[in-house]
C-alpha cells in the first residue's frame, strides 16, 4: 500500500500516562492550532496522516504500554496507514538514545523539555502569545492545571526527576491567567497537579507559596471547584488548610501520597518522614476539616520490605480509614536509588499479594464510609451517562480514580452533563454509590 498523501496535514495526539501528560498534549496541541495545523487527541478513524505519540516512562507497565503504543504506529507507518510518527515525553526522555537505534521507523523522539524542537518538527512556530491557553482534552467542564514542572525529592524508587528535571513553579499570575481560560470555555472543576503541590513557589518566591496560589484561584468568577492532588506529606504547610476551611469552592479533597506506614521502609524510601508524622499530619488535617475526603498510594514490595513491616502498614490502613486508596507493586527502575542501590528481592508474586491484601482491606473500609451516606444528600457534577445510568461525583471524589455517584436514567430525571445537580443517595457498595434527584 502506498503512503497517504494529503495536501494539508492532520496530526493525532496520543496520550500515555498520567493527568501531567494531558496536560502537556494540551499545550502542544494549542500551539498546533494556533499554527493553522489541524490536529485532533486520540481520533478513532483514520483520517489523519501524522501521530505524536506522548509517552509515560514512569513504572513497568506503563512503560510497556507506551512501547506497544509506538511499535503499533511504526508498523502502521512500514504499511503506508501513516506518514510520519513522532514520540514525546517521559519515555523518550529516558530512553531517547535506545529508542532510535531500536525504532528507526519513528521520525524524530523528543524529551518533555523539547517542546519548540518538536514543533519544529511539524513545521510550527512555538507562539508565546498562546502561553496561558489550552486546548482541553477533558471533558468540557473539567480540566487540569499543572502548577509546577519537575521535583526535587530523593525518594528512592522514583524516576520523575530524571525525566521531568528539578521542580519550577509557574508563578501565580500566570496560573490564573490559564484558570480564567479554561473557566471562560465551561470548565467548573479544575484538578491542580504538580510533582510536588507542596513545594510550590519554594524556587521562584522563596517560600512554600500554595496557600496563596489557592486565594488567587479561589476567586476566579465561576469557577466552582479547586481539587489538590499529589501533596507531598513532609513539609506540608498548614495554611494550606486554612484556606480550603475559608473558601467554599476548594473542595473537602486532598490526594497526599504517603507510600507506606512504617517507619522503617519510610527510610529506605528516603521520604524524609516516620509512620508517626504522617499520622500526625492526617490527624491534624482531619481535626481543622473533619469531613475532608483524604486520597493516598501505597507501594508493596519495595527492596527490604519484610512481612512485619508490610503488617506495619496493613496496621496503617486499618487504622487511618483513608477514604481512597491506590496500591501499587514495586517496579524495579534503573538510574534510581533503590534500583541501583538495592536487590528487588521481594518475589513479584509476594508484591501482588500484599497489594490485593491492603485493597482488600480499603473495601471494608470504603463499603462503611459508603453506607453511612445513604439518606444523606450530595451535591454532584454528573461527567457521563453510562450502562443506564447519569454517572457523577460529589465533591469528595475524582475523575477517573474515585467513587461515582450512580443515578438511574429516566423521564424523570432531566440531568445535563457537566451540571451540578443535589442527590440523596439511596444505597452503596464499596465504591459506588446510588442515588435519586432532589431539589
Amino acid at each position: 500500500m502506498k503512503a497517504r498523501t494529503t495536501k494539508e496535514n492532520k496530526v493525532n495526539v496520543i496520550t500515555l500516562g498520567c493527568s501531567k501528560n494531558i496536560v502537556d498534549s494540551e499545550v502542544i496541541m494549542t500551539q498546533l492550532r494556533g499554527n493553522g495545523i489541524d490536529v485532533e487527541h486520540e481520533m478513532d478513524n483514520d483520517k489523519f496522516n501524522i501521530v505524536l505519540i506522548n509517552t509515560c516512562g514512569f513504572i513497568g507497565h506503563a512503560k510497556e504500554e507506551s512501547l506497544e503504543t509506538i511499535l503499533r504506529y511504526a508498523e502502521a507507518k512500514k504499511e503506508g496507514l501513516v506518514e510520519k510518527v513522532y514520540v514525546s515525553g517521559c519515555l523518550s526522555e529516558r530512553y531517547k538514545e535506545d529508542l532510535v537505534k531500536e525504532i528507526p521507523e519513528v521520525d524524530a523522539f523528543f524529551g518533555t523539555r523539547e517542546v519548540p524542537n518538536l514543533l519544529k518538527a511539524l513545521k510550527a512556530d512555538y507562539k508565546k502569545e498562546l502561553l496561558g491557553e489550552r486546548l482541553l482534552t477533558t471533558d468540557k467542564h473539567f480540566g487540569y492545571l499543572k502548577i509546577a514542572e519537575g521535583c526535587d525529592r530523593p525518594c528512592s524508587f522514583c524516576a520523575i526527576p530524571l525525566m521531568r528535571g528539578k521542580h519550577v513553579s509557574v508563578p501565580i499570575e500566570e496560573l490564573v491567567k490559564q484558570a480564567e481560560d479554561m473557566v471562560s470555555k465551561g470548565v467548573k472543576e479544575i484538578l491542580l497537579i504538580a510533582q510536588d503541590l507542596t513545594y510550590y513557589g519554594l524556587d521562584i518566591y522563596k517560600g512554600r507559596k500554595l496557600a496563596d496560589l489557592l486565594r488567587a484561584l479561589s476567586d476566579v468568577e465561576g469557577l466552582e471547584w479547586i481539587r489538590l492532588h499529589y501533596a507531598y506529606p513532609t513539609g506540608f504547610p498548614m495554611d494550606v488548610i486554612e484556606v480550603m476551611k475559608e473558601k467554599d469552592n476548594i473542595a473537602n479533597y486532598l490526594d497526599i501520597p504517603l507510600q507506606h506506614g512504617s517507619t522503617e521502609m519510610l527510610k529506605r524510601m528516603r521520604r524524609g518522614t516516620s509512620r508517626e508524622k504522617q499520622e500526625e499530619l492526617i490527624n491534624a488535617i482531619r481535626a481543622q476539616i473533619p469531613d475532608i475526603a483524604i486520597r493516598t498510594t501505597l507501594i508493596t514490595g519495595h527492596p527490604g520490605e519484610t512481612e512485619e513491616e508490610f503488617e506495619e502498614m496493613l496496621d496503617f490502613v486499618e487504622r487511618m480509614k483513608f477514604e481512597r486508596v491506590g496500591v501499587f507493586a514495586y517496579s524495579h527502575e534503573e538510574d534510581t536509588h533503590a534500583g541501583d542501590n538495592m536487590e528487588d528481592d521481594v518475589p513479584e508474586e509476594v508484591k501482588q499479594e500484599r497489594q490485593e491484601a491492603i485493597m482488600e482491606v480499603q473495601e471494608e473500609i470504603s463499603m462503611e464510609l459508603n453506607q453511612a451516606k445513604i439518606g444523606k444528600t450530595f451535591k454532584v457534577l454528573f461527567d457521563k451517562i453510562e450502562g443506564g445510568y447519569f454517572v457523577g461525583r460529589t465533591e469528595y471524589d475524582s475523575p477517573e480514580v474515585d467513587n461515582e455517584v450512580l443515578v438511574p436514567v429516566s423521564e424523570e430525571n432531566h440531568i445535563r452533563l457537566g451540571d451540578f445537580a443535589n442527590v440523596k443517595i439511596t444505597d452503596a457498595e464499596p465504591f459506588d454509590l446510588y442515588g435519586e434527584i432532589v431539589d
